[in-house]
């Protein structure tokens, strides 16, 4: 399976978004000051998470003196390209009308539809 289309538990995906903010490399304090207002973990934890997201392929850990940097090897916009067509595709059966019915009962007000219908009519997306 490749990696994007690949759903990562809430606590792993919460520490790859406080990656995907800073500049990469990143430093493992600066994973923890995105995270702390949010979503506060111990250092044992968030180290646990990011040596299984290494593990998953999602980033690569190399050491920088006593310390470790962490540079992510999937993009934001990657990871949730391979959601939305795995919600598409397994969710949906990939039927259109299907998916457009769950974006509208999903909780899309009318002014975010219509920037979606401008968006597809512009060839934005």
């Amino acid at each position: 399976m490749d990696l994007p289309n690949r759903r990562l538990p809430d606590s792993e995906l919460e520490v790859m978004q406080a990656v995907w903010r800073c500049e990469a490399p990143v430093a493992r304090k600066n994973i923890e000051a995105v995270l702390l207002p949010r979503h506060p973990m111990a250092l044992t934890t968030l180290l646990t998470l990011l040596t299984r997201l290494a593990e998953k392929g999602f980033l690569r850990i190399d050491k920088a003196g006593r310390s470790s940097v962490y540079t992510p090897l999937v993009t934001e916009q990657e990871y949730l390209a391979g959601q939305s067509n795995r919600f598409f595709t397994k969710l949906c059966g990939g039927n259109l009308s299907t998916f457009a019915a769950a974006l509208c009962d999903g909780g899309l007000t009318p002014e975010e539809l219509e920037e979606l219908k401008k968006l597809l009519e512009a060839h934005a997306l």
